[in-house]
């Protein structure tokens, strides 16, 4: 008789199989008995194939089975520092949207959170990175309606596919467009901005945090659709142009409110209109640009996670859950509002059919509006 020796003596056996690692002992499915049970047994016994070790592998691989000596579990997630990769430098939108749910989620998963900012070329840069990156849960990026839905209608040679190189993970927030201006600019309200800009063609300089940033695309589809001629000026992040607007080296911006509201509030910039169908909650004073005088104008950031293509379904799921949680949280709605944004709660699924159809709009409005990054 064939004994197996090799097989690890605490393996665990399926199906109550029992091996034997010396001669004598049982052998699959016959346990030991007295000496005369093994002669009643032997009919039944006796001539059964041997099994070795390879036989018991191979049946436990196709039961889905695995022998501790050779199966590993994959660790918990997370297990260890999580990292929101932010396109742009600190003090814009993203940045500050990234800090705040990142603060709110590390008691929620026991993890730590860093942001890390890779700002260039309209955030391809970061977004070619994180599509690249290990697809284990543990980065992500804080995309956009820049990175997900204009760049795709920018950059002919683009290093990454919106659609095809990211799993969404949580759609979090809009931001609606205000446009602002330097005190000295002489229009309190939206009409008398456009009749001052109409009156002085490429007098006025708008700035934004770099070509083909969502200011600069807004911007540009404002004056598009006002019939007015100003210059563009393209930073390196919304924070150095927004310092930009308060010193008066540029005119106006058409950008999120988080990085423009606590200058308004402080005096040192002016709010004229936002760029949503409808008022705002947390600046109602403010009409639409579409009630001033361009009937159904919009331009509205959007904010939301997204992974690796690759990353395992049970972390999005997990990831999403949290984050919609946060969304809900009525601390979690008002401090958005606070910074000028609005909160939202969609499915991964639901995320996905938003970056699709915002690709498909803006392509149409880039190209109308003669948008490049040049």
């Amino acid at each position: 008789m064939t004994v197996m020796r090799n097989l690890p003596s605490n393996a665990d056996v399926p199906f109550g199989l029992t091996l034997s690692l010396s001669k004598g002992e049982a052998v699959a499915g016959c346990a030991p008995q007295s000496s005369s049970l093994r002669q009643a047994q032997a009919e039944d016994c006796g001539d059964r194939p041997t099994l070795t070790r390879r036989h018991v592998l191979a049946f436990m691989a196709a039961a889905g089975l695995a022998a501790p000596s050779i199966a590993r579990a994959r660790p918990a997630w997370p297990s260890q520092v999580i990292k929101f990769v932010v396109p742009f430098t600190p003090g814009g939108s993203t940045d500050l949207l990234a800090r705040i749910i990142g603060q709110k989620l590390e008691p929620l998963l026991k993890q730590n959170i860093i942001i890390e900012n890779r700002p260039g070329a309209g955030g391809a840069t970061a977004a070619a990175g994180v599509a690249k990156a290990d697809a284990d849960g543990h980065t992500f990026m804080m995309g956009h309606i820049g990175t997900l839905a204009f760049n795709p209608s920018l950059y002919p040679a683009l290093p990454y596919d919106p659609v095809k190189d990211f799993r969404p993970v949580a759609l979090v927030a809009t931001v609606p467009n205000i446009l602002v201006v330097n005190p000295a600019v002489p229009a309190r309200t939206f009409e008398e901005f456009l009749a001052y800009a109409r009156a002085n063609p490429d007098k006025l300089n708008y700035g934004s945090g770099g070509n083909g940033s969502a200011a600069h695309i807004a911007g540009a589809y404002l004056a598009h659709a006002a019939g007015i001629k100003a210059v563009h000026v393209p930073y390196r992040g919304t924070a150095p142009s927004v310092n930009d607007l308060v010193a008066g080296t540029i005119q106006f911006t058409l950008t999120g409110g988080p990085a423009v509201l606590p200058l308004v509030a402080s005096g040192h910039l002016r709010a004229l209109a936002v760029s949503s169908l409808a008022r705002l909650p947390f600046v109602p004073e403010l009409p639409t640009i579409s009630d001033c005088g361009l009937p159904g104008f919009e331009a509205v950031q959007w904010y939301g996670l997204v992974a690796p293509v690759r990353t395992p379904d049970a972390i999005v799921t997990r990831l999403n859950g949290a984050i919609n949680g946060l969304m809900d949280a009525p601390e979690i709605v008002k401090t958005l509002e606070n910074d000028g944004a609005l909160a939202l709660r969609k499915t991964p699924e639901e995320f996905a059919r938003h970056i699709a159809s915002e690709i498909t709009l803006w392509r149409g409005v880039i190209q109308r509006a003669g948008i490049s990054i040049g």
